[in-house]
């Protein structure tokens, strides 16, 4: 199976001028060095810089649970789609806690996103003291209910931009619980996730979430190597 790495840029960088030389830098390295055969790089920036990048695919950090219509601030999955969009990721532990997004909502978004065609990345994960069999378990029988083609994130919430590093056992075990409950399904992980320990993961998963270290093109370019 090829192996899926996300870069995360979340909220950044900070103006069009870096967006545009952050983006130039990487498809460069990628297509310098690498031959992607055996990886699809995605990149996933801010909505208002989609429509500037060319060259990659793309996905979206979000998405809206609805189609169309009065929803001030919104960004369709259609919309999304029409843009070139190809991956949208869902459930971010930072959208559930600043933004207060519930399992039931994110269900809707899965469901919204496959019906435009695009690719969703249901993002789980326990936060640091919680179990993370029940977690898991509660947030994909909520969010997935049978649905297709949706790739899962395991993201433990304690690792995310904290140097935490998860072992590959716990991920290993996260994968099989991910797995007995959705079925066979594209399991990732993300949580600090950098050049040094991109290798260990990508043998256990079938992917990288990466955020922090998306933002520096070299490192994010060596990350990419580890498939290889």
């Amino acid at each position: 199976m090829e192996k899926l790495i996300v870069a995360n840029w979340k909220m950044n960088p900070g103006t069009q001028q870096e967006v545009i030389e952050l983006f130039d830098a990487v498809s460069r390295g990628i297509t310098r060095n690498l031959t992607q055969n055996n990886a699809e790089v995605v990149i996933c920036p801010p909505f208002i810089y989609l429509p500037l990048l060319k060259g990659l695919t793309l996905g979206a950090q979000n998405v809206s649970v609805e189609p169309k219509g009065a929803f001030t601030s919104q960004v369709s999955a259609t919309q999304l789609k029409d843009l070139g969009v190809e991956y949208v990721i869902v459930g971010h532990s930072e959208s559930r806690k600043y933004l207060h997004e519930t399992d039931e909502e994110i269900s809707k978004k899965l469901k919204t996103a496959l019906a435009a065609g695009l690719k969703p990345i249901l993002c789980v994960g326990e936060n640091e003291g919680e179990d993370r069999t029940e977690v898991l378990a509660t947030q994909l029988a909520e969010g997935l209910q049978g649905l297709l083609g949706v790739i899962i994130a395991y993201e433990p919430v304690w690792a995310i931009g904290t140097d935490k590093n998860c072992d590959t056992q716990s991920v290993v075990e996260a994968a099989k619980v991910i797995k007995k409950i959705a079925g066979d399904v594209g399991v990732i992980y993300g949580g600090s996730v950098n050049a040094e320990n991109a290798k260990q993961y990508l043998e256990v998963v079938d992917g990288l979430l990466v955020g922090g270290a998306s933002l520096k093109p070299e490192e994010f370019i060596n990350i990419v190597r580890s498939v290889d």
